[in-house]
């Protein structure tokens, strides 16, 4: 049985790559998926199908439609979401989509270092489980389908 997995969170760091790459060698039989990682292609993705826009305001209107498309699709037919909230970036994409998973009864697990326990308390508290690394995460995943 294969699971697929909805990696949430700052597309700004290897984060998913280093989920992937240990899944991977590990053989754990999960199939990943996400945001837009590539931050250029997510901002422009507006006027690339709807044309210029007059202003930088509709510009991101344009592509955050677009984007939100994305990620519903994709976390609906996802099996289980990760949430990583990373250290150095403001994580309102982060939260909009562990709240839409909360809301989706999807499992959740929250990556989020202890310094931002009291921020996240409330989110930690509605998420199945809570880690602080990333490999944790994928420990909880592999402990999924150990026989």
């Amino acid at each position: 049985m294969e699971f697929t997995v909805y990696l949430a969170g700052e597309i700004h760091s290897n984060w998913r790559d280093e989920i992937k790459s240990i899944a991977q060698e590990r053989q754990l039989p999960f199939y990943f998926v996400g945001p837009m990682e590539h931050h250029e292609t997510s901002d422009d993705i507006g006027e690339n199908i709807l044309g210029e826009q007059p202003t930088s305001i509709l510009k991101d209107d344009a592509a955050s439609s677009i984007n939100n498309f994305r990620t519903s699709v994709l976390l609906n037919k996802s099996d289980i979401v990760i949430a990583l909230f990373g250290e150095k970036y403001k994580q309102w994409n982060t939260a909009m989509d562990a709240s839409a998973a909360i809301s989706l009864q999807k499992p959740l697990i929250l990556i989020r270092p202890e310094n931002l326990h009291h921020p996240l308390k409330e989110l930690s508290n509605k998420a199945n489980v809570t880690v602080e690394t990333v490999e944790q995460a994928l420990e909880v995943l592999a402990y999924l389908v150990k026989n």
